[in-house]
């Protein structure tokens, strides 16, 4: 297993480094730094240019810059934002956000999800059967952003039952509570990003067992007297979560390259919302410290996803 986890530990660095350079080529080339502080700010000084020049390192080529950028980021640091402050410190705090919502979300659809999928599976063609395959599909074609807006002018606007932006009140708390208050911000984000990913979960748990169930070695289970639940989520679901897992690990990257929508909609204060804002503001030190730490967020996540498999299936740690 020590083998394994290392082999994919040696595999993330070529794709961390093809990821970093190509975000760091493409924020440099919508143009010179200099010329975009100019024109966002055109009573900047000459010699106040010059010193930007020369702390970001622009008179130098844009390869040797990102060599510079590269061994400041494996010391931790992301470098300095355009607007002033670290950029550490202008998304390290959203990045728990970001996490916390995610996160969430993936939690909440894998525990939901599998056992609809399965119910969906033992009771294929039936009435609920139907229904859920129904909602599974409105799930996977609905655009995100649609329900979210839907889901604010229903429960917000018309209802007044949950806020429609912000992780945290600044002067009411929902619920009487501080704590409450947080969790009333997270239903709404919540659930828009639960069910799109749970629509898709309960897809592939029901096509995969649907195939598991009528194999040999679930037959001779049943035929043998093992109750059914036993046989179906000790014996059939093992086998038919590998797809499942794929997706998990999946998931989470899409959930994270979609924050800038899901967050912007609901004003939720993590890594997406941040990086719209930067990019509004062309503040290329944020867009490419956001864009690396949520590379960096997925390829741990597909780490974590290969570890499963290996848990899941000996023969992948064979392998």
């Amino acid at each position: 297993m020590a083998r394994y986890v290392l082999r994919r530990l040696i595999f993330m660095i070529p794709v961390f480094l093809a990821v970093s350079s190509i975000t760091y080529l493409i924020g440099n080339a919508s143009g010179d730094p200099i010329v975009i502080l100019k024109i966002g700010n055109p009573r900047v000084t000459p010699e106040t240019l010059e010193v930007i020049r020369a702390y970001y390192d622009l008179d130098k080529p844009v390869y040797v810059r990102y060599f510079l950028w590269l061994g400041k980021f494996f010391q931790g640091d992301l470098g300095r934002s355009f607007a002033g402050g670290s950029v550490n410190e202008v998304i390290g705090a959203w990045t728990w956000t970001t996490l916390k919502l995610q996160v969430t979300a993936i939690v909440l659809s894998v525990l939901i999800g599998i056992p609809i999928g399965v119910f969906s599976a033992r009771r294929q063609y039936s009435k609920a059967d139907i229904g859920i395959t129904t909602a599974a599909i409105f799930g996977v074609s609905m655009p995100t952003f649609w329900f979210g807006l839907v889901l604010i002018i229903v429960f917000s606007s018309n209802l007044q039952w949950l806020p429609s932006a912000g992780a945290k009140g600044l002067t009411y708390y929902w619920w009487g509570d501080p704590f409450l208050d947080e969790i009333a911000h997270m239903i709404l984000p919540t659930i828009v990003l639960t069910y799109v990913s749970l629509a898709l979960i309960v897809r592939l748990v029901r096509a995969n067992m649907l195939e598991v169930i009528r194999q040999d070695f679930v037959l001779a289970a049943k035929a043998s007297g093992l109750p059914d639940r036993i046989t179906i989520y000790k014996h059939a679901l093992k086998n038919a979560i590998s797809p499942v897992m794929t997706y998990i690990g999946i998931s989470f990257g899409l959930a994270l390259g979609g924050a800038p929508l899901t967050e912007t909609v609901f004003s939720w204060p993590g890594l997406g919302f941040k990086f719209v804002e930067a990019a509004l503001e062309l503040n290329l030190p944020v867009v490419q410290g956001i864009t690396v730490i949520i590379a960096v967020m997925v390829m741990f996540a597909n780490l974590i996803t290969d570890l499963a498999y290996g848990v899941l299936d000996p023969r992948v740690r064979i392998e």
